[in-house]
């Protein structure tokens, strides 16, 4: 049985909650463990570190159950293969050497495999990939959480093992080229000056000039770096190449890359919900991104997490409990409250596939329940 838990934005965190996950850092490290009394201090120390949700105890949704699309040790693997390598790569000296061996290329197609096989394992619609992580580097955890994203929507569009080892390795290494950027223009919290966003366009070629010659690494793979800006109207860069012009490899990692970036804390910006960055990807598919992508994209992603709280359009409020498969827009919620925002005295449950004049109208509107 799941723990009692609700998913709740830290920017909305009540101070004297109770912590219903750890918090992990990407070493594996545990900063909070679970059962831990939130107080201000500690919420705002969160909200610092740039978490976007954690999840808290609530009696009323006891059989939550809340997964990972991959094992908690691959995670930590993964991590620490990311972390490794790509300090490897910034230093020259050591650089070539671990080319030479081809090192790099079978530390990531070990991650790569491994991430497969849990993939292979759980075919529940992916959370948010976000929650309950403290990292020391966004680059880290937006390289595994693409790769992640990346993975499940190719292997439900029906790539095959070999293709999706390559797709893989693309994803985990598609932003390399950001290690040439100063940490002060990817870090910077206001706007990119002309001259700043023109560097910051130039990291799909450094990473493809770092990757073409890598032993065991394939071109493709090599291209997906290069491409994963590139937009089907041709307003993409380094290139702004269109259509056919761009390999359906980086079609697929140009989908995962936004989603990632748009549900994740950012300097200069906060979390979107999935559902909100489902919305940016339909509105550019066609004319951005590919269609047929987009739309198995949505079906492998939960809009709307397990633990979630909604309201509905009747007033009524409740906990995401499940989701219906594939329709992830349609899941079945645990009603807390009334349409008069009073607590119900049993909460019940309503699935929305059934009820279809039953919308969803908005998240998180009952944090301090």
């Amino acid at each position: 049985m799941g723990k009692r838990m609700r998913l709740v934005s830290t920017k909305k965190l009540p101070a004297s909650s109770i912590l219903a996950r750890p918090i992990v850092n990407d070493d594996g490290i545990v900063l909070l463990q679970e059962g831990v009394t939130l107080t201000e201090r500690i919420v705002k120390k969160i909200q610092e570190k740039g978490i976007t949700y954690v999840y808290i105890e609530d009696g009323r949704t006891d059989d939550i159950e809340v997964s990972s699309p991959i094992h908690d040790k691959t995670r930590g693997q993964a991590l620490a293969t990311i972390k490794n390598e790509f300090r490897t790569i910034m230093q020259p000296g050591r650089l070539q050497s671990a080319l030479t061996q081809g090192q790099v290329s079978k530390s990531f197609s070990t991650v790569v495999d491994k991430i497969l096989e849990d993939i292979e394992t759980n075919d529940d619609a992916i959370g948010i990939l976000s929650d309950i992580y403290m990292y020391d580097s966004y680059i880290f955890t937006h390289s595994l959480n693409v790769t992640i994203y990346t993975l499940r929507l190719a292997m439900k569009m029906g790539y095959n093992k070999q293709e999706l080892q390559a797709i893989g390795l693309g994803a985990i290494l598609h932003d390399v080229g950001k290690l040439n950027i100063p940490s002060e223009i990817l870090q910077k919290p206001t706007g990119l000056t002309e001259a700043e966003f023109t560097t910051i366009k130039k990291h799909p070629e450094d990473g493809f000039l770092l990757l073409k010659d890598m032993p065991n690494l394939s071109l493709l793979t090599a291209h997906c770096a290069y491409q994963h800006h590139e937009r089907l109207n041709g307003s993409g860069y380094p290139r702004g190449i269109k259509e056919e012009a761009i390999h359906p490899y980086a079609k697929l990692l140009a989908i995962a890359d936004v989603f990632d970036a748009t549900t994740s804390n950012r300097v200069y910006r906060n979390a979107m919900l999935p559902h909100e960055a489902m919305e940016i990807l339909f509105s550019g598919a066609g004319t951005l991104y590919d269609f047929q992508a987009v739309e198995v994209f949505s079906r492998v992603i939960a809009m709307y997490p397990n633990g979630m709280t909604l309201t509905l359009n009747d007033g009524r409020q409740g906990v995401v409990v499940r989701q219906n498969g594939e329709m992830t827009t349609r899941p079945v919620i645990r009603i807390l409250t009334d349409h008069n925002y009073n607590k119900v005295d049993k909460p019940y449950e309503v699935d929305l596939l059934k009820d279809t004049n039953v919308t969803i109208i908005s998240c998180e509107e009952l944090e301090a329940m």
